[in-house]
């Protein structure tokens, strides 16, 4: 078994998806710190990309600056994905805690974030006819994470393949369940409060009357 620092565990999960999250399942080598920083990077390369790409390539960008969708298209939906995944993972007998799940799905996330930065950071000095070599580091990159995301499932909840593709799909139902609630809920939410206003305003109308 190799004895690594959590550190050095990041670069061997990234390097050797089948086995590289074993390792750091038996070793209980995994990082909150580190994989809590990962997912800040997700949400700075979620922002980057979509505020500091190449003006040859993005000229129209909204004049009005929103974080919010950057929030929830970094955290919200790594967090959702990981509650979602544990809940899942109880109907299934999977042995992976909420606390694992968190660290390896950030730790697999790694190739997809450095690939985008490094596309971004690109765009800055590459023509447009030259755009494909920006969409080669991304390709892989987001390949790369596709295979360290199914490897840490498999390995934190020790399921076969099959199982493990299952799950991931369980998952993302659930996910889209969740939103869809959220969605409603937030839709009342709205009605119930211009209904409380509509109130106000008539009982208000009808004092000052």
């Amino acid at each position: 078994m190799l004895d690594l620092t959590q550190g050095q565990f990041v670069k061997h999960v990234v390097t050797h998806p089948f086995e590289g999250f074993e390792d750091l399942r038996w070793k209980k080598a995994g990082s909150m710190k580190i994989a809590t920083g990962i997912v800040v990077l997700l949400f700075i390369q979620q922002l980057a990309y979509s505020r500091m790409y190449g003006f040859q390539y993005y000229s129209d960008y909204d004049k009005i600056f929103n974080i919010v969708p950057y929030i929830f298209r970094s955290f919200g939906l790594f967090l959702l994905y990981v509650v979602c995944n544990w809940a899942m993972c109880t109907l299934f007998d999977g042995e992976g805690s909420m606390k694992n799940i968190y660290i390896v799905t950030a730790y697999s996330l790694i190739p997809y974030i450095v690939g985008y930065l490094v596309g971004t950071v690109l765009s800055h000095f590459l023509i447009q006819e030259e755009y494909i070599f920006i969409q080669l580091f991304e390709i892989i990159g987001t390949a790369w994470s596709v295979v360290l995301f199914i490897s840490a499932m498999k390995a934190v909840h020790q399921f076969s393949f099959p199982r493990t593709l299952c799950l991931i799909a369980l998952t993302l139902v659930a996910i889209v369940a969740v939103m869809f609630l959220l969605v409603l809920l937030l839709t009342l939410f709205q009605q119930v409060i211009i209904f409380i206003f509509t109130i106000y305003t008539e009982l208000s109308y009808r004092l000052r009357v």
